[in-house]
């Protein structure tokens, strides 16, 4: 529950908390040969680290551990300091590496990690969800890692990295998005750690620092999305919904008014998707909203949010234990309205996750 500076208080559900293995070491555990022998990259082998340092003061915690990587800790840091009532876990991973079998496995002990050291164990097992991280570039142990998990109480989500090497709506992938509709666990787009062989953050190539790599990169879900919409994904996939996990929820208004221009037109070419591209958004296509996205504490956030139905897409989410992570009073606009404001301190995220959570028993919500 999260007392905000007007005097209200609210349930808040953090829909991106992103966890790590201690270690090289650590994650070997968890593989079995011949991978457990094979050279795969550290989590921090990036091109692009952050000036001041890849994570925030204090998440490290008393024993200098990993951040992200005690349960203990960080489950005190955002139950108890933070005010956050249930946290969506998205493991951090290993990048795209060039041996689709060896990113599977990497994915598969990350799953493993995740659900006996978070999910199923410790003092706030039962206010973590889990995101099941999958490789596109492999359906079948795809579809593995969704029967071996899907089913679990505590797994709400299936997660993809953002950097795919093809476009999402592609018909190689409709076997994953088919079967993560049917599991009833959204998708999730993520940034993944680490470069590996991940295609440059542009479509004209590498930016030179990181805050043009930062910038721009979690907008490439506007390619992904397009080509989603123009391949009729939604229209194939009725249950689909798809979280963009990074942000970026500032242009969908902009780029929606383009392929609505467009759309219509051009509907000879895409006979497989006969809506109008913005009318496939509704109830399939969600945002997570962190401190750096969206016009800031403007006194326009609220029309902002309003246009073309972002309040009902946008999840707070802190990004914990990045050196961005927010609580909902730095990441929430002050304009916002109390309905909108409910919505994305909880609501949004109750509903897609099936979350039941208390509103607030003190004063009125949000």
């Amino acid at each position: 529950m999260r007392t905000h500076p007007d005097g209200t208080r609210t349930p808040v559900i953090d829909a991106s908390v992103h966890i790590f293995f201690s270690s090289n070491r650590d994650m070997r555990s968890f593989l079995r040969e011949p991978f457990k022998s094979r050279g795969v990259p550290d989590a921090e082998m990036d091109w692009y680290g952050a000036p001041g340092g890849e994570y925030a003061a204090g998440t490290r915690g008393p024993d200098k551990r990993y951040p992200g990587s005690d349960p203990a800790f960080a489950g005190a840091q955002l139950f108890g300091e933070r005010g956050v009532d249930v946290a969506i876990l998205h493991p951090m991973t290993r990048g795209v590496l060039p041996d689709r079998h060896l990113t599977s496995a990497v994915l598969a002990a990350h799953n493993e990690m995740m659900v006996t050291r978070w999910l199923d164990s410790g003092e706030y097992s039962e206010r973590y969800r889990g995101t099941i991280r999958v490789n596109p570039e492999d359906i079948p142990g795809a579809l593995r890692e969704i029967r071996r998990w899907g089913d679990h109480p505590r797994v709400v989500q299936v997660g993809v990295p953002l950097q795919s090497r093809e476009l999402y709506g592609k018909p190689q992938f409709w076997p994953l998005w088919e079967a993560a509709a049917e599991a009833g666990l959204p998708v999730a787009a993520h940034i993944e750690t680490g470069e590996s062989i991940a295609f440059p953050p542009t479509p004209s190539g590498h930016t030179r620092g990181y805050e043009q790599y930062y910038g721009f990169m979690s907008l490439n879900y506007i390619y992904h999305l397009m080509n989603m919409v123009a391949e009729g994904v939604f229209e194939r996939f009725g249950d689909l919904k798809f979280v963009w996990a990074d942000g970026g929820a500032d242009l969908l208004t902009p780029f929606t008014w383009r392929m609505d221009t467009f759309g219509r037109p051009h509907l000879e070419q895409t006979p497989w998707a006969p809506k109008m591209p913005g009318d496939y958004l509704p109830g399939h296509v969600y945002f997570v909203h962190n401190s750096i996205d969206g016009p800031g504490d403007a006194e326009f956030a609220s029309e902002w949010l309003d246009f073309t139905g972002k309040q009902d897409m946008v999840m707070f989410g802190s990004s914990y234990p990045h050196w961005h992570c927010a609580d909902v009073d730095t990441a929430l606009p002050a304009a916002l309205t109390a309905e909108q404001r409910d919505k994305l301190c909880w609501a949004n995220a109750a509903s897609l996750y099936g979350i039941e959570i208390p509103a607030a028993k003190e004063g009125r919500p949000c």
